[in-house]
């Protein structure tokens, strides 16, 4: 496989991965369960761009122009990146031959970034100590986060079987 097929496999597997996680979060959305925001994510983002890590609660923060489409980047690019991680942690091989386990660990190592990073940087404290159900927003997202492990697993297999 050289280079740029890798590339493009890293991208498409990212891509379909987060599209798993996405469908997941709109049947969380439709049975009533709460979702992240996008649009806070880019308002976070946009802040960053700026200078400002943190924020004692992210949804009182100015809205940035163009936020909720920020957001979607940012959201997709950490996809891509998280794909890419997998790819560098299990070798090329695993796009061909891809495995269940390696991608449900990644998928929930991956937590650590809203639990340690971003809930933190939101004004939602680690571990979203400071909202008042930490354990079930923890377990959410661990949810959230397996969903995506699988997302990549499936990916790769799909990819596989219509470009082997």
């Amino acid at each position: 496989m050289n280079l740029f097929e890798l590339f493009a496999r890293v991208v498409l597997v990212g891509l379909g991965a987060t599209l798993v996680m996405d469908a997941w979060l709109l049947l969380l959305r439709r049975l009533g369960v709460k979702t992240l925001d996008f649009a806070l994510v880019g308002r976070w983002a946009g802040h960053l761009a700026r200078g400002r890590l943190a924020h004692p609660a992210i949804a009182r923060a100015a809205p940035v122009r163009g936020e909720r489409a920020l957001g979607w980047v940012v959201h997709y690019a950490t996809g891509l990146a998280f794909a890419a991680l997998l790819v560098a942690w299990r070798g090329p091989g695993w796009l061909a031959d891809p495995g269940l386990l390696p991608a449900l660990a990644l998928g929930a190592a991956t937590v650590a970034a809203p639990l340690f990073l971003m809930q933190p940087a939101m004004g939602a404290g680690f571990a979203a100590s400071k909202t008042p159900t930490p354990l079930r927003n923890c377990l959410r997202s661990l949810a959230n986060h397996c969903v995506f492990g699988l997302g990549l697993y499936l990916a790769a297999h799909v990819l596989g079987a219509l470009a082997p």
